[in-house]
């Protein structure tokens, strides 16, 4: 394992891996260098009669030396095999607080010149390991410190302090307290500047790559980018054009390029004023016209002096459509409304002349002609006014009154009420899948009336089956914004006709001569205003499946299930 590679222990990434190993093999060189300087001149430049080390000889001090040179060459031939670079980094800077406070010990203790020292482990730290190691070694050169001084108060080992002037308590808080205030300021100081130079050197190498990549990355965008892009000199001269403008024009690069702007798309030229975005049609180069939306703005070129301009324009062609089915779409919906209001006063009368021909029917039962007309009259009736109230339905649906409510309860109501329909095929066989504690959040009315619709739909499609059954399957599941209600009604009819599958959901769309082609339009709709989704799919071998997804309400919707149900699941037919 490479400093580089991450360690569960004390992880970095590779680029703080490679930082760390570079800079802890020059913190092991100045080690050398500072100890080589520190203990050497100390030794040779002190006056003679002065002793440094009143506990150890010489040659003593120089053992010393020397095992921390081997000491440090070995750990700096071990960082490229050392598991993880960064505790390998708090052990070495520890091992120099250590060193430092023995140095301490045989230089006089409280009385040592050398207690600065502590200042190269804290720093090492701020710049290995920033503002955590930097106090981490702060509060272990104190503690160290603090040690020292409580051996030499102490007494413990008199033959190490035999000069000491250490006999009051206060004197010696007063002799930490100073060292160790330092430490944490240095400590503080150093790991801000280490984190500062650190933040320096990443973007400095970010702006490195940045530069060595603008080039690229700046062509890939002119030449990606969806919006046309024409650059033209003081001169008006064309000097590039991008992939979107050569699709809009139909002039390649080196068509448009040298030309200016005036012989290539003069249209642009024109100074439109009031205009958030002018629109102009411009001509293509087969002799096409398009609408288009430019803007154009100055052009600072470094180095370079003159009226230099950036010219962007976008095809609106796709929008002018959209646009145009919009007002389509309006126009449709005003059509929508005053059909709804003609069909609302329809009722009225279209109830007297239902209520009148039972009347006659009542007065005139002997003429079975005549009776079997008003039947019709009453049966047509009916009929109309069940389809005015599915079209007012339609065009003006409710607001959704949102409940919680036991779906299982509502969905033995649906097939109560479709069972005492007279149209309703008692031969179909229903099964229901459902947790009896299953609550659905919604308005349960319209809730019902799609069930009704889509088993009443199911019920007319198997007229000819053989062996009519219907699934009804209802679970809570998980899809992609959360929670959801999932109900499925499966039959085993005939299934969707392949020509017919587009055409489902339209108003209006129906297969059968007395049907209204606004059940399934409904049921849309409901699903659409409880922010649900709607699914019909063929069934397998065969017949169809109906899927309504309803979502929780969305402070609930996000609750975490340790299974999830695959909502795309087929119920059992």
């Amino acid at each position: 394992m490479t400093p580089q590679e991450p360690c569960s222990i004390a992880p970095v990434t590779p680029y703080e891996g490679q930082r760390l190993a570079k800079q802890l093999t020059r913190i092991l060189f100045f080690r050398v260098l500072l100890v080589t300087i520190v203990l050497g001149g100390m030794v040779l430049f002190y006056p003679k009669n002065y002793i440094i080390f009143p506990l150890l000889p010489l040659q003593y001090i120089a053992l010393f030396v020397g095992a921390i040179y081997l000491f440090t060459i070995t750990s700096a031939a071990a960082i490229p095999r050392v598991p993880c670079i960064k505790l390998f980094a708090y052990i070495q800077i520890s091992l120099d607080i250590l060193l430092t406070t023995l140095i301490i010990v045989f230089t006089g203790g409280s009385q040592s010149i050398l207690i600065i020292v502590y200042f190269f482990p804290i720093t090492c730290g701020a710049l290995l390991l920033f503002r955590t190691g930097a106090l981490f070694m702060a509060a272990q050169s104190s503690l160290f410190y603090l040690a020292v001084l409580t051996v030499e108060y102490q007494h413990i080992f008199p033959w190490l302090f035999p000069n000491t002037n250490l006999q009051d308590v206060t004197y010696v808080l007063n002799r930490f307290s100073i060292p160790g205030l330092i430490f944490f300021l240095v400590a503080f100081i150093g790991s801000f500047m280490a984190e500062r130079l650190y933040k320096a050197e990443l973007e400095l190498s970010k702006a490195t790559i940045d530069r060595d990549r603008f080039a690229i990355l700046y062509k890939q965008i002119f030449d990606d980018i969806t919006t046309g892009i024409i650059t033209v000199d003081a001169s008006n001269t064309i000097t590039s054009l991008n992939s979107a403008a050569h699709r809009i024009s139909g002039f390649t690069e080196e068509e448009a390029r040298g030309k200016t702007l005036k012989a290539f798309m003069p249209q642009l030229m024109e100074e439109k004023t009031g205009e958030i975005r002018p629109i102009a049609t411009v001509i293509r180069k087969d002799g096409a016209k398009i609408p288009v939306g430019y803007s154009w703005s100055r052009l600072n070129m470094p180095g370079e002096a003159g009226n230099y301009r950036i010219y962007t324009m976008q095809d609106l062609s796709e929008i002018k459509r959209m646009e145009f089915q919009i007002r389509q779409a309006e126009k449709m919906a005003a059509i929508g409304r005053m059909a709804a209001g003609i069909a609302h006063e329809f009722r009225n009368p279209l109830a007297a002349m239902s209520g009148a021909a039972q009347l006659l029917g009542q007065e005139i039962s002997q003429d079975t002609t005549t009776q079997a007309l008003m039947n019709i009259i009453i049966r047509e009736s009916d009929r109309l006014e069940g389809t005015i109230r599915e079209f007012l339905l339609y065009s003006r649906p409710p607001e959704p009154v949102m409940i919680w409510f036991s779906l299982p309860s509502l969905i033995s109501e649906a097939l109560a009420m479709v069972e005492r329909d007279p149209d309703w095929n008692n031969a179909i066989k229903t099964n229901v899948t459902s947790s009896e504690t299953l609550d659905c959040w919604g308005d349960a009315n319209q809730i019902r009336q799609i069930l009704i619709n889509l088993l009443i739909n199911a019920s007319q499609a198997m007229i000819d089956t053989a062996e009519p059954r219907i699934a009804i399957q209802a679970k809570e599941a998980v899809n992609e914004n959360g929670l959801i209600t999932l109900l499925s009604i499966a039959d085993n009819g005939p299934g969707i006709a392949k020509k017919n599958k587009t055409s489902i959901l339209d108003p209006f769309f129906t297969t059968r001569e007395s049907g209204t082609g606004l059940g399934l339009s409904i049921v849309s709709q409901i699903v659409e205003t409880h922010e649900g989704k709607l699914s019909i799919r063929d069934a397998s071998p065969q017949g169809t499946v109906s899927q309504i997804s309803l979502p929780y309400p969305r402070e609930l919707a996000t609750k975490s299930y340790n299974s999830q149900d695959n909502i795309d699941q087929k119920p059992d037919d």
